[in-house]
């Protein structure tokens, strides 16, 4: 029997439902159950693919090449589960495929209306493919309130009904706030918020509660009294770090004993934590630090490159030191000499982007690493910068550019419009839509024998990694840009698609046209994270 899980909140936002719904995913996992795990997002985008990174953080790409929330990044990190396309859906992909459905002539001549055709729609994406899983956790974005939400609480409750407790329970996630002038922990925000959540008939069964510090069980009886769910189902959710801690923490509070309580599942024994323990472990006997400098372009909110800060602290972990992130706004190194900041760092690192701002500074970054020979790592955008750095600096291609950028010059990074996907060729129009037309998904890299990646990868002669980018390097420049010394060292199976360049000589130096920061666990570090760590760790030995 399936049981589910819906994951709601209140108050206000980014109160980290996602981590609560990974964490509670991962206990489950430590006790014996195999889980999921869905996020419905409310806005009215299809998918968050041509969201600014400023506005939404990150796009997290699944192997199937869906462009997905965020969150699912946090749910794969945690529970090692492969998220796919039908985990993440919005209310514009609802409607969009309601409106086909009617289009199509598919509702027999009724009436569309948000119930129950919406609502049944929402219900079908939940339970799609869930029958081999013990648990279903689905978590609602938004907060409860919000307008936009109604149609995912309405399509929950309504799965609440017809599911019964014994398949299916409400956890609420809220805010319990500490106000410095008055000395005290406030209760009625929460109050309010499960209020909220009645009005649309729901009665949450757990409440997790957001503090900055120890509730006092005088003020979880009061929560527990006022919101009517049980004392010991008000589970406290403090600060934690590191965020591997998380799991721990939620077990020592009695979450998951109190999921499997509710469904009347066996909850005495303790479920096997090590892996969480060692992780922790590791992290707080790490034997030193190194310092990588991110050069990119959304620096303003540190969410665009979640899944990259984690990466990178997983390659910690396999080196046993702490990590220590820089994030730089590339514009900066546009100025004379600028790029002098990065002295004294033990890597760098030139994450993915789209536009032409700020790509003069990453080049400078790009060419700071390679003639001072500091461990870099490029990623898809941050490559395509290593590759016209090369391309102007090396090769005598003084014009060398992309064009993806005005005014292009020699264009040593292209437009791709056809490629081959397995037996499928993918063509695309320029001028198209923008939404869900790049190269998305896992796709197969072979490893050049001999090269750097193919020592990283462990001798493996292929790969699959995710992709997510609509421009590419020039094939047709690859033989000139080996004379000069940049080595191609992984490419499509075709051979016309260059994946990884490397430079033979440097220390560590790397450029990747996939998004390796999406595989990486905290149990199961990248390679590529790992070796970049590795190289930064025996560069700081140098400085």
């Amino acid at each position: 029997m399936t049981r589910y899980v819906f994951i709601t909140g209140g108050v206000v936002s980014s109160l980290g439902k996602g981590i609560a719904s990974a964490a509670l995913g991962a206990l489950l996992q430590a006790r014996g159950f195999n889980v999921r795990l869905r996020k419905l997002d409310p806005y009215l985008n299809v998918d968050p693919g041509t969201m600014a990174p400023t506005q939404h953080g990150e796009v997290f790409v699944t192997d199937d090449g869906a462009e997905t929330d965020l969150d699912l990044g946090h749910y794969e990190r945690f529970t090692g589960v492969a998220a796919t396309k039908r985990d993440n859906t919005t209310t514009g992909r609802i409607y969009a495929d309601v409106l086909a459905k009617e289009r199509a002539g598919g509702f027999l001549g009724a009436t569309i209306q948000v119930i129950p055709h919406i609502t049944d729609a929402i219900k079908e994406v939940i339970k799609r493919d869930t029958e081999a899983y013990d648990f279903v956790l689905v978590e609602i974005g938004g907060t409860v309130g919000d307008i936009e939400s109604l149609p995912f609480l309405e399509a929950i409750r309504q799965l609440g009904n017809e599911l019964g407790p014994e398949e299916a329970m409400f956890v609420h996630l809220t805010l319990v706030p500490y106000i410095p002038s008055a000395k005290e922990l406030k209760t009625k925000p929460t109050q309010h918020s499960v209020k909220e959540l009645l009005n649309v008939g729901i009665q949450p069964q757990m409440l997790l509660c957001r503090c900055d510090r120890e509730i006092p069980e005088s003020e979880r009886a009061k929560i527990a009294l006022f919101c009517n769910v049980r004392p010991s189902a008000v589970i406290p959710a403090l600060d934690v770090s590191p965020i591997y801690a998380v799991p721990i923490a939620y077990h020592d509070q009695g979450m998951d004993r109190e999921v499997l309580r509710h469904f009347r599942l066996p909850y005495d024994g303790e479920p096997d934590l090590s892996r969480w323990r060692k992780i922790v472990d590791s992290m707080a006997s790490a034997d030193g630090e190194v310092h990588i400098a991110i050069v990119g372009k959304y620096t303003n909110l540190l969410d665009s490159y979640k899944s990259l800060s984690e990466a990178l602290i997983h390659g910690g972990i396999a080196n046993k030191v702490n990590v220590k992130l820089e994030f730089v706004d590339s514009e900066i190194f546009e100025k004379p000499d600028a790029v002098l900041r990065l002295e004294g760092v033990h890597g760098i690192l030139v994450p993915g982007g789209f536009g032409e701002r700020g790509t003069q500074g990453k080049i400078e970054a790009v060419r700071f690493a390679r003639e001072r020979k500091v461990p870099f790592l490029g990623i898809c955008f941050g490559m395509q910068m290593a590759v016209i750095e090369a391309a102007r600096n090396l090769a005598g291609i003084a014009d060398a550019s992309s064009s993806e950028f005005p005014d292009c010059g020699t264009a040593v990074v292209g437009l791709i419009k056809e490629w081959s996907h397995g037996n499928v060729v993918e063509r695309r129009e320029e001028g198209g839509d923008l939404g869900g037309t790049m190269r998305l998904g896992a796709y197969t890299a072979v490893l050049a024998e001999g090269s750097l990646v193919r020592e990283m990868y462990h001798g493996a002669a292929t790969i699959q990694e995710r992709h997510r980018h609509r421009y590419e390097v020039n094939v047709n420049f690859r033989e000139r840009l080996e004379a000069a010394g940049l080595l191609f060292s992984g490419m499509s199976p075709d051979g016309a698609l260059p994946e990884i360049v490397e430079l033979p000589g440097h220390p560590w130096f790397v450029g990747v046209q996939y998004h390796p920061e999406l595989k990486s666990k905290p149990f199961e570090p990248h390679p590529l994270f790992a070796g970049f760590i590795a190289a930064a760790v025996r560069q700081a030995r140098l400085v």
